[in-house]
């Protein structure tokens, strides 16, 4: 069996040529991508310019501008750098089915048995590094037989740990010493490693078996460790990865934890790393391609029955339901028209989702000819079977269940036939909420996308308006002062009312946790009033707080 190999590939400059490919000319010269970090901002990726100018990731940017005064600078924005990673994780897929993104700005690729594809491993690397020199992406590649190895020498090949100038380290030569030493070949200085005849680095691949031999040079941040850690052991004098692969573990563990110890072990090969390839996402989409075009109604719902079932089929091979579906006419003149349509419930069932497409039918314009039509859930649900007990009561107890599930399923159908005409977001429904606030008591629920409320709260002590409204002032001409009923005569909205009969007072306080704007009246003693007239008002006297003290209207009795 062909031993393990891992091709690991690392975009330093993501985030920065992302952007440079898409602005292309507005962003010359030096470039940089900027990050939040607490209060000041960071610089997270460089283009080619702005490094040679001596930027650095990580950063400041007031440095940064100092350094470099022209430096044009972008905010990060982590989603489309993600999904630009993803677009260049499908196109890894041309050198193994198994890839993996590995971090921000890196990829893994399982090569066990395709090398031999691309004419060798060195050759594979090359086209991979060229491919991506080709879309304007800067790339580094390493080869190796584990994932940590892999990993660090895509990003520390050909780099020697960096020396503390402490001044008692054992290992700094005086200038005489440094003279009389044999010379060191080129790539030991610092130089550029030897190339292959395909170009790519021998140093990035590790020979099958050589993994220990090709990471021993390399310093202890290959190993991925933080950044703590490694300040820690450069300190120590570990400042390479055989000097530390020298140490007992038990004493590594003990004062730098597990962790260390661990990514050392993945690294050799002596813990396994497995790759985990991204899934790629369900598509619930069927087409029927026509043999001469078609433009009247009949036909395109006679199209959407042969492919309702096809589209029922597989959501129902994945335990989904829909949620919205897309039906996408393409005419001749290769232009294409859709119409949408949302239920209230998931559901793969054929029957529910052609009534609420046939109301949409109408709003397609055929034009030359409809040669293709395409069906397509986009937005699913996992949908699960409900399986009823056995048992003579258990089997009433379903009767009832499956009456009152039929009534709901009849409920998400008018919801569903509704929404088509006015939008699924303008049916609401009132959920119960958890306040004592009068106007807080319910909540304000997308019908299509909540659940009907079963257990609402008991009736509150006094009985609450039909109507609800905001606080509006009530004139009165008493004089000042803490009334002990409402007031014999008081003028609302521009009319004169007498008091007939008033119940109450109920006395509410506001959420002291809370600062609620309409509530900064303090404490209100309400009062159900009966006027002269007939109004059944509800009023309330603020005994004062942030606001003045007076008297509101807030509500009317039917």
């Amino acid at each position: 069996m062909p031993s393990r190999r891992i091709l690991s590939l690392w975009f330093p400059r993501l985030a920065a040529e992302r952007l440079l490919r898409r602005e292309g000319a507005a962003l010359a010269g030096p470039f940089a991508v900027v990050r939040d970090a607490g209060n000041m901002q960071l610089l997270q990726s460089l283009s080619v310019e702005a490094s040679e100018a001596g930027l650095v990731p990580g950063q400041p940017l007031r440095d940064a501008q100092a350094m470099c005064p022209g430096l044009v600078t972008r905010l990060s924005n982590p989603q489309a750098e993600a999904a630009f990673l993803t677009i260049l994780r499908r196109w890894a897929g041309k050198f193994s089915p198994w890839v993996a993104e590995n971090g921000a700005a890196s990829l893994l690729v399982d090569l066990t048995g395709c090398a031999h594809l691309f004419g060798g491993e060195a050759a594979l690397l090359a086209q991979a590094e060229a491919d991506c020199a080709d879309l304007g992406i800067t790339a580094r590649g390493g080869i190796a037989d584990t994932v940590g190895a892999a990993w660090a020498l895509a990003r520390y090949a050909g780099r020697d740990a960096a020396p503390v100038r402490s001044g008692d380290a054992i290992d700094q030569e005086a200038r005489a010493t440094r003279s009389r030493a044999a010379k060191r070949r080129h790539w030991e200085r610092g130089g550029a490693p030897p190339r292959t005849e395909a170009g790519a680095d021998v140093a990035r691949i590790a020979l099958p078996g050589q993994t220990r031999t090709a990471l021993a040079p390399l310093p202890v941040a290959a190993l991925r460790l933080s950044p703590e850690t490694v300040t820690q052991l450069t300190r120590l004098g570990l400042r390479r990865i055989d000097e530390l692969a020298g140490q007992p573990r038990a004493g590594l563990a003990r004062r730098f934890g597990q962790e260390l110890v661990l990514r050392l072990d993945q690294a050799l090969g002596l813990v396994p790393e497995p790759v985990s390839p991204a899934r790629p996402p369900d598509h619930f989409a069927v087409r029927l391609t026509l043999p001469e075009p078609i433009g009247l109604e009949e036909d395109v719902r006679a199209g959407l029955d042969r492919l309702l079932p096809a589209l029922a089929e597989r959501l129902r091979a994945r335990g989904r339901g829909a949620r919205r579906v897309r039906l996408q006419a393409f005419r001749c003149d290769h232009t294409m028209q859709p119409v949408e349509v949302g239920l209230a419930r998931p559901s793969a069932d054929p029957e529910r989702l052609r009534p609420l497409l046939a109301m949409k039918l109408g709003e397609i314009e055929a034009g030359p000819g409809i040669d293709v039509l395409r069906l397509e859930a986009h937005v699913t649900e996992p949908v699960h079977p409900t399986q009823h007990r056995g048992h003579l009561g258990a089997a009433a107890e379903g009767m009832a269940r499956r009456g009152r599930a039929g009534a709901g399923v009849a409920l998400d159908d008018l919801i569903g036939r509704l929404g088509a005409r006015v939008g699924l977001e303008s049916i609401t429904r009132l959920a119960p909420a958890d306040s004592h606030i009068p106007e807080k008591t319910t909540k304000v629920l997308a019908a299509a996308w909540s659940e009907p409320a079963r257990d609402w709260p008991a009736a509150p002590p006094r009985p609450r308006p039909l109507v609800l409204f905001r606080p509006e002032p009530v004139h009165v001409a008493e004089p000042p002062g803490r009334p002990v009923r409402p007031p014999a005569r008081f003028r609302w909205r521009r009319r004169d009312f007498a008091l007939a009969s008033a119940t109450g007072p109920e006395r509410i306080a506001p959420e002291w946790w809370l600062d609620d704007p309409e509530w900064r009246s303090g404490t209100r003693d309400y009062w159900r009033v009966e006027t002269a007239g007939g109004e059944r008002l509800w009023l309330f006297y603020a005994h004062g707080g942030a606001l003045s003290a007076g008297w509101f209207c807030q509500g009317s009795f039917a």
